[in-house]
């Protein structure tokens, strides 16, 4: 509770601020704003500087004025953008998540051991995109038998019958980018 407590008065002491940069981009003044929204300038110039509280009373006006929602005065600041989630290892297959738990689409790099037997073909909704960054790739799709080399790409609907391996002696390192549905059943449920 504490903490929600705080998160809120931090985002209400950045509202002077960010109106201050709405108006600034706009290149309006201090005079200019106050007047068309009917406030005097220290009233406008203390509410900027968070001297004074901000009341909808006031920011209604401002916000239609400079073309602004309400929302764009009290959002939080965006989140951290770095991943901090760990590899994880499935069967000899290193996983490593290369975007956040709830991006619509899922992102890692994986890692196929070397000289390993193509796992069974697997069904399942869901999309992938894959880009192979060093080593060999086999590629299992429906009849076909792939082997992608460094530099190229595959993408393909997870609904035909699929699966990888790394092809020779050299393990391979890949990118896959997943929807939803493709992300659940390769690093939840098995690659």
């Amino acid at each position: 509770m504490a903490d929600e407590f705080a998160r809120t008065a931090s985002d209400v002491a950045r509202v002077g601020g960010r109106l201050r940069v709405a108006r600034q981009d706009r290149g309006l003044t201090l005079e200019d704003v106050a007047a068309k929204a009917g406030m005097s300038v220290s009233t406008l110039s203390r509410l900027e500087s968070g001297k004074r509280q901000a009341s909808l009373e006031l920011l209604v006006p401002l916000t239609r004025l400079l073309g602004i929602r309400l929302d764009d005065l009290v959002r939080p600041d965006a989140a951290d953008p770095r991943v901090r989630r760990p590899a994880r290892r499935r069967g000899g297959v290193v996983i490593a998540p290369l975007t956040l738990e709830d991006s619509p689409v899922s992102t890692f790099k994986i890692t196929y051991p070397a000289d390993t037997e193509l796992p069974e073909l697997r069904v399942h909704d869901g999309y992938e995109w894959l880009y192979v960054l060093s080593g060999r790739m086999r590629l299992r799709l429906g009849d076909q038998d792939l082997v992608l080399e460094p530099g190229e790409a595959a993408e393909f609907d997870t609904r035909t019958p699929h699966a990888m391996s790394a092809a020779g002696a050299q393990p391979v390192e890949v990118l896959s980018i997943f929807n939803a549905d493709g992300e659940r059943m390769h690093t939840r449920g098995g690659v």
